[in-house]
C-alpha cells in the first residue's frame, strides 16, 4: 500500500465528508482519547469505538443512508463508507493521519456474483512510521477485524481466483463514486441495490 499523496497535511485535513471540524465531531474525538497519552493508543480507541459502537446500517436493519462524518455520528449508523468518514474525521480531530482504502469483493456467490465496492481506513502512526489498514465496518456474522500493528486484520479475507482485491492506493479523500452513491439514495434498501461495483 502506498499514499497517494506526499502531503500528509491532505491526510488530516476537513472538508465537506470528513467534516472533524464540525463542533460535535471534534468534541467526541476529544472525549474519547483526553485520558490516552499515546498515539497508538488514541488510534485504536477510535477504531474500536467506530467498529462497535456505530452500527452497519444493513446488519442493524436501519433504512437510512448517512455520508458525512457528522451525519454517522449524529444518527449513530452507517454503511462501510460512511463509517470510514467517521473514522477518518476522529482521528484527523486528534492529528493522526488517516486515509481511505478500496476492496473489490464478491459476496454471497453464487447467488450474487457482481462485484462490489467495500471501503475502510488507513492510519499513519508516526512513532512507529509507518501506515496501517484497518476495517471498522463492524464484527458481526464473524468478522473478526481488529486493530493490529503486527499482522493486518481486516473484515473481508481475499479470494483473488474471483477477481477479489485491495487497491493499493491509500486516498486522501473518499472517491466520488463512493460519495455520490450515499447522496444519491436516503434509502438503504434502494442504495444496497446499487452499491458501486470499482473506483
Amino acid at each position: 500500500m502506498y499514499p497517494e499523496s506526499d502531503d500528509m497535511d491532505e491526510y488530516l485535513g476537513s472538508d465537506a465528508i470528513v467534516d472533524w471540524q464540525t463542533p460535535s465531531v471534534r468534541q467526541k474525538a476529544i472525549e474519547l482519547t483526553q485520558s490516552l497519552a499515546d498515539e497508538v493508543a488514541k488510534a485504536r480507541c477510535l477504531y474500536e469505538w467506530v467498529r462497535d459502537a456505530i452500527p452497519h446500517s444493513h446488519d442493524a436493519g436501519l433504512d437510512i443512508v448517512t455520508c458525512t462524518a457528522s451525519e454517522v455520528l449524529s444518527h449513530g449508523t452507517g454503511i462501510c463508507f460512511a463509517k470510514s468518514h467517521l473514522l477518518a474525521a476522529l482521528l484527523r480531530a486528534v492529528h493522526i493521519p488517516a486515509g481511505f482504502c478500496y476492496q473489490v469483493l464478491r459476496l454471497d456467490p453464487p447467488d450474487n456474483n457482481e462485484p462490489v465496492l467495500h471501503g475502510f481506513n488507513a492510519i499513519y502512526l508516526a512513532t512507529l512510521d509507518k501506515w496501517m489498514r484497518v476495517d471498522a465496518r463492524g464484527n458481526t456474522n464473524g468478522i473478526n477485524a481488529q486493530f493490529n500493528t503486527q499482522k493486518e486484520q481486516l473484515a473481508f479475507a481475499m479470494d483473488p481466483l474471483a477477481d477479489e482485491f485491495i487497491y493499493e492506493a491509500i486516498f486522501a479523500a473518499p472517491v466520488g463514486s463512493v460519495v455520490n452513491s450515499l447522496k444519491r439514495y436516503t434509502n438503504l434498501s434502494e442504495l444496497w441495490l446499487d452499491l458501486p461495483q470499482s473506483l
